[in-house]
């Protein structure tokens, strides 16, 4: 009975032995078989290797063409955005304003006749001069010497108004030089030189589009 017991035991042990070694062989024969299809597939080539890139060698579509815009002229050059109605600067005969020495004014504290021999073009008039020095200094730096509102009137710019001066109704005010229509309008512009600035600033230059000059 102890024999029988035994060989039984012995029986079952050499059983699962064998099947021990059976499935640790298909579990390697799977483990090799995975190996493989990886490796296969690993091996596979890249499926973009060889082929040409497709944009190589094609030329830029914008390539040797020209700029449309090249050689053409700016259609705004030389058009100019100032165009008034009447001229920036007041000017009678030909000559800014009266034909005043507007340097005079500051120089020599009075009103001082130009003469043609001392000329100066200017802000699209001729300006003149009693002397050639007088004539170097406006040209040098005719803003300084220049008067506001282009020589029309002070106080007829303070009202929206476009008017003639008259050379000897003249006033520096702060180094800048003011006409006025005539000394009795000065007289009236002189009662509020602040407020009748602020208020030719505010209508300058756009009183230059008035349909009327004043005289």
């Amino acid at each position: 009975m102890k024999l029988k017991y035994i060989s039984t035991i012995a029986i079952a042990t050499i059983l699962g032995l064998v099947t021990t070694n059976f499935s640790y062989a298909n579990s390697k024969a799977s483990t090799n078989l995975n190996s493989t299809t990886v490796s296969s597939k690993v091996a596979q080539s890249n499926p973009c290797a060889g082929k040409a890139n497709p944009c190589a060698s094609k030329e830029n579509p914008c390539a040797s063409k020209e700029n449309p815009c090249a050689g053409k002229a700016n259609p705004c050059a030389g058009k100019s955005s100032t165009t008034t109605l009447h001229p920036q600067f007041y000017t009678e005969n030909g000559v800014a304003l009266d034909g005043q020495d507007v340097v005079a004014y500051f120089t020599q504290s009075k009103l001082v006749m130009g003469v043609s021999q001392f000329k100066h073009n200017w802000g699209g008039t001729t300006w003149m001069f009693a002397s050639a020095a007088n004539r170097d200094m406006f040209a040098n730096n005719p803003e300084k010497y220049a008067p506001q509102y282009g020589g029309y009137c002070a106080q007829g710019t303070s009202e929206g108004n476009l008017v003639v001066t008259q050379p000897d109704a003249w006033k520096i005010v702060n180094g800048k030089l003011y006409l006025n229509y005539d000394k009795t309008v000065q007289a009236q512009w002189m009662g509020d030189i602040p407020g009748h600035i602020f208020s030719g600033n505010k209508n300058w230059p756009a009183i230059l589009n008035n349909k009327e000059l004043l005289r």
